[in-house]
C-alpha cells in the first residue's frame, strides 16, 4: 500500500475535506441507525483523519492493513482502539453500530470474491440495526484508460510531486505512482505499485445483500464517488 510514503500521505491528500465528509456520512447514518448505540469502526482507517472527525459523535475504533499508516493514526487519535488487520479476515471481539469503509479502499480487494469476503466480514461486525457505509471506487464505465494524473505538495519543508498513468487489465487498474520528494534529507525518487478493482454497481449491491443487509444507494457520496449504505435488520 503506502508503506514507502506513509509519512507523506496526509500532505498528498491535504485536498480532502475530512470534516465535511464525516458530517455527510454522519447525517446519512443518523437517518437509518436503529441499534441504539454509538460505536463506530472505520475499516481501512488510514492515518485516522476520518476517525478524528467521527469521534465528535461516536466511540471510535479502526482497522488497517498498512502498519506504517496505522502508526500515524495512533499518534493522531490515541483514544481510539486501533487494530492491524485485513478487511477480509479481521476478527474483533466487539460489534459496532456503524462500520465505515471510505475513500474507495474496498477497490484493493482484487477479484469479486475479495469484495464479497470483505463486505460479509464488515457485516458480521455490525450490531442488529447497525449501518455499513461503503464508498466505492470508479465503476468500469466511468474509468478512462491511460489517465495521466499529477498532484503536488508545496510546503516550506516539503516539496513533492506525484505522477501516474493508469493502465487497465481486465477489471483491474494498475497504478505506478512516481514520487519526486524534496525535504531536509535531500531530493529522491520513490515508486509504489497499486492495483484497484473496477467493480460495477451491481456487484456492490449483490455483496451487500448477500451479507444480509438492506441496500440504500446515494449516487453522490461524500466525495462524488457515490455511497452504499447496508442496513442490518433488527
Amino acid at each position: 500500500m503506502f508503506t514507502k510514503t506513509a509519512q507523506f500521505y496526509d500532505a498528498v491528500y491535504s485536498f480532502k475535506d475530512y470534516p465535511k465528509e464525516a458530517e455527510y456520512v454522519h447525517d446519512a447514518v443518523s437517518h437509518h441507525l436503529k441499534s441504539g448505540g454509538k460505536k463506530l469502526l472505520d475499516v481501512a482507517c488510514g492515518t485516522g483523519k476520518h476517525l478524528l472527525e467521527f469521534s465528535r459523535w461516536y466511540d471510535v475504533s479502526g482497522v488497517d492493513l498498512d502498519s506504517e499508516i496505522l502508526k500515524l493514526a495512533v499518534d493522531r487519535i490515541p483514544s481510539a482502539r486501533l487494530h492491524h488487520g485485513d478487511m477480509r479476515t479481521f476478527e474483533l471481539p466487539a460489534k459496532f453500530d456503524v462500520v465505515t469503509c471510505l475513500f474507495s479502499s474496498i477497490a484493493y480487494m482484487g477479484a469479486v470474491e475479495g469484495l464479497n469476503l470483505a463486505i460479509a466480514n464488515m457485516a458480521r461486525h455490525l450490531e442488529p440495526g447497525g449501518v455499513l457505509v461503503l464508498e466505492p471506487f470508479l465503476y468500469p464505465d466511468a474509468y478512462t484508460d491511460g489517465f495521466l494524473h499529477f498532484l503536488h505538495v508545496d510546503e516550506p519543508d516539503l516539496k513533492l510531486a506525484r505522477m501516474s498513468r493508469s493502465k487497465r487489465e481486465g477489471h483491474v487498474v494498475l497504478l505506478d505512482f512516481h514520487y519526486l520528494i524534496g525535504d531536509e534529507s535531500g531530493v529522491r525518487h520513490l515508486t509504489e505499485h497499486h492495483e484497484l478493482s473496477l467493480f460495477p454497481q451491481s456487484e456492490y449491491v449483490s455483496a451487500i445483500e448477500d451479507a444480509g443487509l438492506v441496500v440504500e444507494y446515494d449516487p453522490i457520496g461524500p466525495m462524488g464517488r457515490a455511497m452504499f449504505l447496508g442496513l442490518k435488520p433488527l
